[in-house]
Order: structure tokens, then sequence, then C-alpha cells
């Protein structure tokens, strides 16, 4: 197709993998006319001193100046395309469909992984998992930080967990990609709600101790007012349906009585949610 352009290491027969014995991570960036987001992005997963990083940008035929910047950094980057998509999930699809590595992490434009010491601390501390989960620090449009995210990760995560709601962002977990379906495409705007819970649901479904570990670390830096915030509502609406397909209608709806709770005296402390 004419409005397909596509390169990165890969092309060129070049491999993620730098040292034998520790996991290659797929990171996979989604972006669409993000000019004046995508390279603190880029930079912040070049940057990490972990060696074994597959990195895959998918961009959605930019027009603002994008992928030029994405073209200046491809020798770091493992494969790169840019061409249309039919939105946020269906490009993180074929990120998925690109990565090769044993795990793959979402770090959407605008987006930082917390330090570039983070995926090294990950992987050195606490081997052998399925799913790794942290925190999640929220940060303003000038990347100072507002606050941890007002929804804390458990101590011990289950797909159980959710029914209180997406206590660990999708940016703070990654999964082994073994266990990672495609996002569903019913959900436009909450996708990774159901993807995340899914994910557990797979892992705990191994029979295996401990194969979903909390790192105790910050994974990423969330940039305020994402794709799901910008569509509040019909967010809200798609986790609702998410939340009964895997725990039932009667449950969730008991269950959303304390989150509406949480959520208003959150927003009325800290005018943020």
């Amino acid at each position: 197709m004419e409005d397909t352009l596509q390169g990165g290491l890969r092309l060129k027969g070049i491999s993620p993998l730098k040292q034998p014995g520790l996991p290659v991570v797929s990171i996979i960036t989604v972006v669409y006319n993000g000019l004046s987001l995508i390279e603190k992005t880029i930079q912040s997963v070049i940057g990490q001193s972990y060696p074994n990083i597959e990195y895959i940008v998918i961009d959605g035929h930019s027009t603002d100046g994008t992928t030029e910047v994405i073209k200046v950094h491809e020798e770091q980057i493992s494969y790169w395309i840019s061409e249309p998509d039919q939105g946020i999930y269906d490009a993180m699809n074929k990120g998925l469909a690109a990565a090769t590595g044993d795990f793959v992490w979402f770090m959407n434009a605008g987006d930082l992984i917390y330090s570039d010491d983070t995926l090294e601390k990950v992987f050195l501390n606490s081997p052998g998992g399925l799913i790794y989960y942290g925190d999640t620090m929220v940060v303003d449009s000038g990347y100072r930080e507002v606050g941890l995210r007002r929804l804390r990760p458990p101590e011990v995560l289950t797909w159980k967990s959710f029914r209180k709601g997406m206590l660990v962002c999708h940016q703070a977990i990654l999964v082994s990609r073994e266990i990672a379906e495609p996002f569903d495409p019913q959900y436009r705007h909450s996708a990774d709600f159901d993807w995340v819970l899914k994910a557990l649901k797979r892992a705990e479904g191994e029979g295996q101790k401990e194969v979903i570990i909390n790192t105790h670390l910050i994974l990423c830096a969330f940039l305020d007012g994402g794709h799901s915030k910008q569509n509040i509502r019909i967010s809200l609406r798609e986790r609702f349906h998410s939340m009964t397909m895997h725990y039932g209608f009667i449950p969730t709806a008991i269950r959303h009585i304390p989150i509406i709770l949480r959520f208003g005296w959150y927003f009325l402390r800290n005018k943020r949610f």
C-alpha cells in the first residue's frame, strides 16, 4: 500500500536479544499525530539500561511530523510501521502481532517508563513470572509529577481484584506474550481493562505459584488526560459491561456503589480523577 511506511532494525536482520538468560521485552508504542509526545516516549524506552528490548512503534499514518521523529530513531527501534488503522486498539493489536519477545509492555505516546533502570530492576529481582505489575505516577502536560494514580495496585493481584476497578494501569503491567490475547474490538475506549483482566485469568489458570508478581516499583509515568479520560462516560460504560461479562451483573452493580463513593470523595479532595 502506498500509505504504508515501515523500517527498523528487524528489517535489517538485527535481533533484540543481547544478553542470553534474560527475557526479551517487546515494548509497544502506538501513536497518531503525536508530534509533541512521541520524542519523550521514545527516549524513555531507548534509554533503558536493560539489554533485551524489542521496541515496536505503530503509527496511524500521522500527518504532523510524527513519522519523521520515528525515522530519526529507527536505528534504535526494532520495527516501526505507519499506516491507517481503525483506532487505538486496532493499532495495539498490530503491535501484538508484530511482537516476538517473551513479554509485551504497552507504553503509549506521551507516557514514559519511570526510570532508566526500571526494567533491569523488574527482571533481575524477580525472575520467573508470567505477569509483572507495579504503580503509576501521574504527570501533567509539563511532565511534572501530580501524584500516584488514584487506584493503587494491591499487594496481591488476581483477576478478582478488578471487581474494584482497574487497580493496575495498563502501562504498569507486563504480560507474557504466551497469554496475551488480542484486544476485543467491541470495546472502543476500554479494551485495555478487558485485556488485562483476561491476562490475569489466564495467568492464574496456569496453576503455578507466583506467576503474578508485584514489583513494588513505580513502573510508568502516565500522562494525565489520556484516551480513556477523554471518553470517560463511554469508557465507564464499557468497563461496566466487561465486568458484567466476567463477574455477573448483580455482583458488578453492587460493587459499583463503593466504587462511585470512593471516586466522588477522591475527586472532591484532589480535584482530579
